[in-house]
């Protein structure tokens, strides 16, 4: 399929373009250096009936992915496909979670990156110190650390959705990042800034200089210009899959 055209929304798009969509999110996540071997996860939510999903077979690197060897799971984490690759259900808790009481959560990334761990390990979650800071002010949620994600803590499941609630993004205290979207465009969009975010208030704090912060009313200004944006992240995303398509063009595979 051509990259160059319009990326249609989740509820337009059928199985083939969504794997060729997810597993180009886990290359470029390996481009940016924001991968943690082979853990962590991305999932995007397939159309039809019922819940399924794509999700990442566990053991491969994320430079590995190509789009047939995603594999369909249910809300679970269970496959709901031959594979000769194994599955993480508990890796997929938290995007179950998410998945099913977010309706426009179509793609849930979850990742474990240096800069994201350390904002994750302090206190006061995203700092307004740059234009791209902004765009997530207040629109990312905090969730208290509470051990490794397993599937038999329901309890913690109800607590991650209460706490991310219509947020576009989420903080997993001492543990790292979150991002929805209503497309893998839209969540790798948030994904990548989010993480450049963080690693800006490292940098900015590393100084050791005193920080800036704008007024409120100046953050809000700039966050709604953000918002109403309507390309929210599609040409980007339109770049990024033609970078894949001359480099690395075994994804599709």
């Amino acid at each position: 399929m051509t990259t160059d055209a319009f990326t249609a929304p989740q509820t337009e798009q059928d199985e083939q373009s969504l794997r060729e969509d997810l597993a180009a999110a886990y290359r470029l996540l390996a481009l940016f250096d924001m991968t943690d071997l082979v853990y962590t996860h991305l999932s995007v939510r397939l159309p039809g009936p019922g819940h399924t999903f794509l999700v990442n077979p566990y053991g491969l690197l994320f430079e590995e992915i190509t789009a047939s060897s995603l594999v369909v799971v249910d809300a679970e984490g269970l496959p709901k496909q031959a594979t000769s690759w194994p599955v993480n259900p508990a890796g997929f808790v938290i995007h179950s979670a998410v998945h099913r009481s977010r309706p426009d959560a179509a793609c849930v990334m979850h990742t474990h990156t240096l800069a994201g761990m350390t904002v994750a390990a302090q206190q006061h979650g995203i700092l307004p110190l740059n234009q791209i800071n902004v765009e997530f002010h207040g629109r990312v949620g905090f969730h208290a650390y509470e051990g490794i994600a397993a599937d038999d803590n329901l309890s913690e499941r109800e607590r991650l959705v209460r706490d991310l609630g219509d947020n576009i993004g989420l903080i997993l205290q001492n543990h790292g990042l979150l991002t929805v979207g209503q497309s893998v465009a839209q969540a790798f969009y948030r994904t990548y800034y989010l993480e450049q975010a963080c690693r800006i208030q490292i940098a900015a704090q590393s100084t050791g200089a005193p920080l800036h912060l704008p007024s409120e009313d100046k953050l809000l200004r700039t966050r709604a210009q953000f918002e109403n944006d309507p390309d929210q992240g599609q040409l980007v995303w339109r770049a990024l899959r033609r970078k894949l398509d001359r480099e690395q063009p075994d994804y599709i595979r």
